[in-house]
């Protein structure tokens, strides 16, 4: 699933590409939306929200989310597209961009007053306008027995850590990810990391936590099982678990992230 980075970073091309511009077609291949039809009215913004997206027009918003397999390419028009047709789910274009969204997890289109309903539930966004530590650090400790690796990935405490920097920031602060959030002394270290990461890694497209930008080397722990840790040589460990209902793989290093 797409770190709160990239979808910052979509947002971003989105916004440049249609902002300010009529549409000239809209194209919603999702039943509950088939027949809506925006053709005619400006895009004013595109923004961000955690890993959400919001495409707004005078009225309505379009809410999308990528979850784990979604896309959103640009295209000129008359430009082949690199994905199947079937699998596209919105087509939004003007005179100069198609913006085609692939295999979308979320299409919602909802009054621009009604955005809390679907990002409402949302914690602070780690890039966003709203970000505040000590709010996030309120909804991290609201349920101390839980492991620190799920409380953050759970976008209601706050928004934009995936599974890459939960593994990477933990592993960075020496923290065992099933560690209860009580027993995290560094939780606020823990998060401030996680905001410079992102921060760093927002404009490009190579994600980063080691700094070097080398293929194979830009990661201290995430996918690297059985690999040697890049500090202490212990193998890198894994173990699937799940958050929210989602399965995953959680990395750690046995040696530099010892069980509390």
């Amino acid at each position: 699933m797409p770190e709160g980075d990239t979808v910052w970073r979509t947002a971003r091309r989105l916004d440049s590409a249609l902002s300010g511009r009529l549409l000239t077609k809209s194209d919603f291949r999702v039943p509950q939306w088939a027949e809506l039809d925006l053709t005619g009215q400006q895009v004013d913004e595109t923004v961000s929200r955690g890993k959400h997206l919001l495409t707004r027009l005078p009225e309505v918003t379009v809410h999308t989310h990528l979850l784990m397999e979604g896309s959103w390419h640009l295209y000129r028009l008359s430009t082949p597209w690199r994905s199947p047709a079937f699998q596209a789910r919105v087509v939004l274009a003007n005179d100069t961009w198609q913006a085609v969204g692939f295999r979308l997890g979320t299409v919602d289109v909802v009054e621009r007053a009604a955005e809390h309903t679907v990002v409402g539930h949302l914690g602070p966004d780690l890039l966003g306008p709203d970000w505040s530590l000590e709010r996030a650090l309120l909804r991290l400790s609201a349920d101390p027995q839980r492991s620190v690796g799920e409380a953050l990935l759970d976008q209601r405490n706050l928004a934009g850590i995936g599974n890459v920097y939960k593994a990477e920031v933990c592993f960075l602060l020496g923290v065992n990810p099933f560690t209860p959030v009580g027993q995290v002394s560094v939780l606020p270290q823990l998060v401030d990391k996680a905001r410079r990461l992102l921060l760093l890694n927002r404009e490009r497209v190579e994600q980063t936590t080691t700094g070097n930008l080398r293929p194979g080397q830009r990661l201290w722990v995430y996918a690297r099982r059985g690999q040697p840790c890049r500090r202490c040589g212990a193998k890198i460990q894994a173990a699937e678990t799940g958050a929210q209902g989602v399965g995953r793989s959680t990395y750690w290093c046995p040696g530099c992230q010892p069980p509390a």
